[in-house]
């Protein structure tokens, strides 16, 4: 049996509520009230964002900005592999629902999709937007007015989605933003894609990360997603740097994540995405409470149709494996929404 998009989301629905009732956490709290304040802030109030701002607008002219180094220079219009140019691309902005509960909370998480990407998967299900790189170009006062328009809507978070191109217009902007009022939670979700200099420079400015782990394997990540064949052990160094500068989610009192590792791995047909070993590795390099979505919502976009092994949906089988070596290895904070789902599919059995 396969999953459908439309199954795996009233499935998801009908029970997903099933995890309020559990004794057992899902997610690492704050134990006591403090005042919170976003970490771009303490950043400027120490005297160091401009700085950092510079230091990541001079990648510019040399443009290193990803694992690709294509080292042209944007500041004269040149462009590199993801096809961007110097000011920002950016495809929409709105609350988002369909995120991860802690992100939506009530009110919807503040993303932002900017156009182009560095890694351009052949199975992108927003491959109008990653692939062609539609979207209107907009100068970064602009960017940060975005951000204080989804603040100003109650969203709970700035959710910034395909980042890594361009870093430096996001930094210079959440420092306008936050001369304005800026003062909700920053969310880098990305691809993994990452080189870790990039992510040490990202440090004390990002609050949330939320990268993907696609593969686990070079040849997977090479045929699939453009040659990225050093994909599985760039994500993986990134990732720890993300853990090591924001640790473990942390939730306010509403239940609202404030701060931490949100690490997103896509359940992909045939073990192309090498789940087992994705769960093994962050459960041996990583706390065990990581916060871990294994996601079942592959379906078969842009060019997957020419590629056999990846050319249909997952089946049950397939997330009920990868769920079932998540809690082998122990796993402890898994997504709420895809534990009712898995759950659901158990009771079917069952009956």
């Amino acid at each position: 049996m396969e999953i459908t998009r439309r199954g795996f989301i009233k499935h998801s629905f009908l029970l997903g509520s099933s995890f309020l009732f559990s004794s057992s956490p899902v997610y690492s709290a704050v134990k006591k009230e403090v005042k919170w304040i976003p970490a771009y802030e303490k950043l400027e109030m120490d005297g160091k964002l401009a700085q950092r701002v510079k230091q990541a607008y001079a990648i510019f002219e040399n443009c290193h900005l990803c694992p690709k180094k294509c080292g042209v220079n944007r500041q004269k219009g040149e462009k590199g592999f993801c096809k961007a140019p110097l000011k920002p691309v950016i495809f929409s902005y709105h609350p988002h629902f369909g995120e991860e509960r802690a992100l939506v909370g009530g009110k919807g998480s503040g993303t932002i999709f900017f156009s182009n990407c560095n890694l351009r998967c052949i199975f992108c299900q927003n491959w109008p937007i990653s692939h062609e790189g539609r979207g209107k170009e907009i100068q970064d006062e602009d960017l940060a007015d975005v951000m204080l328009k989804l603040q100003s809507m109650g969203c709970h978070n700035i959710n910034l989605v395909t980042p890594t191109h361009v870093m430096p217009n996001i930094l210079n902007a959440t420092r306008m933003a936050l001369k304005k009022g800026l003062h909700i939670p920053l969310v880098y979700n990305t691809s993994g894609y990452e080189r870790l200099e990039i992510v040490k420079l990202l440090e004390g400015i990002v609050d949330l990360y939320l990268p993907d782990l696609k593969y686990m394997d070079s040849d997977k990540a090479a045929k699939y997603s453009a040659g990225a064949s050093d994909y599985p052990e760039v994500a993986k160094k990134a990732i720890l740097e993300m853990n090591r500068q924001v640790g473990v989610l942390q939730l306010d009192k509403e239940g609202i994540a404030i701060r931490g590792l949100m690490i997103r791995h896509l359940v992909m047909p045939n073990r192309v995405a090498g789940t087992e070993k994705f769960v093994k590795w962050v459960a041996e390099a990583l706390p065990k409470n990581t916060y871990v979505n294994i996601m079942a919502q592959y379906r078969v976009e842009y060019k997957a149709y020419d590629y056999p092994e990846i050319a249909r949906g997952i089946t049950v089988q397939e997330f009920m494996e990868a769920m079932d070596w998540a809690e082998k290895y122990g796993l402890t904070n898994l997504d709420p929404q895809s534990v009712a789902l898995k759950n659901f599919y158990h009771q079917r059995r069952s009956n």
